[in-house]
Formats: structure tokens, sequence, C-alpha cells
């Protein structure tokens, strides 16, 4: 067993995660920065084209896929069995995933499935706007 004496390990506080935060938001701002650029380069050239393509011009279907369903609704159950506020009344149902599936038949779960296309670019739907069998 090894004696408390032999660690001779760093001791970590809490004033060294105070600066790695502010070193994320200066990396965050130097890209947002380069995705300005009028070329749609982002990272140097590593993606190319990648933007959100505005509502009125989405191309994929206002249909859920089985994937997309099955995601959002584990999400959504793990969100409500560590205590996330309903959008339905629950009535007497407890189970996190009958309750998902009820937020799900009454359009009510408040998420955005993020969909990407073959030249990088992406359209956002809210679950709500899209059709479920």
């Amino acid at each position: 067993m090894a004696d408390e004496d032999d660690y001779e390990g760093q001791d970590f506080n809490d004033e060294d995660d105070e600066d790695v935060d502010d070193e994320v938001d200066i990396i965050e701002d130097e890209l947002n920065e380069e995705e300005k650029q009028e070329d749609g380069n982002e990272l140097g050239g590593i993606r190319r084209g990648v933007r959100k393509v505005p509502d009125a011009e989405r191309i994929t279907s206002r249909f859920m896929t089985k994937y997309e369903r099955a995601r959002i609704l584990g999400s959504r159950a793990l969100q409500i069995s560590k205590n996330a506020p309903l959008m339905v009344d629950p009535g007497e149902e407890s189970d996190p995933y009958k309750l998902a599936e009820m937020e799900l038949d009454k359009r009510k779960v408040p998420f955005i499935v993020r969909r990407y296309l073959p030249d990088g670019s992406y359209e956002d739907w809210k679950v709500s706007e899209l059709l479920t069998d």
C-alpha cells in the first residue's frame, strides 16, 4: 500500500479551473472570427462549407427517422429521470420513457434535430415540426 507521503503529484485547486474557462472562451471567439471569412473556411480549411441552411430552403424530409426518434426518446427519458421539468401532465405515469413518448406524441419535446448534408451544411428542425408515424 502506498503512504500519503509517497504521493508527489500536483495538487489541483479551483483557481486552475478558472484559467481553463478563460482559454476556452478565447478559442471560441477565434473560431467565430474564422467562420466569418468570405470563402467559408473553418479551422484553416479543414471543413469547408459549414453553414446553416435557412428554414425556407431546407431540402430534407419532414418525417422523423427511426434513428432520430430513438435518440430523442432516449435523451429525453434520461433528462426526465434526472428530474427535468415535464412538458405534459404525467397523470399516474412515472416511467421516464413513457413520459418521453407522451411528450413526443403531443409534440412538446424541447429538442432541435440537426441534419448534416453532404456538402457540409446543416439543417435544424424543431421536433414539433417533424412528422412521426
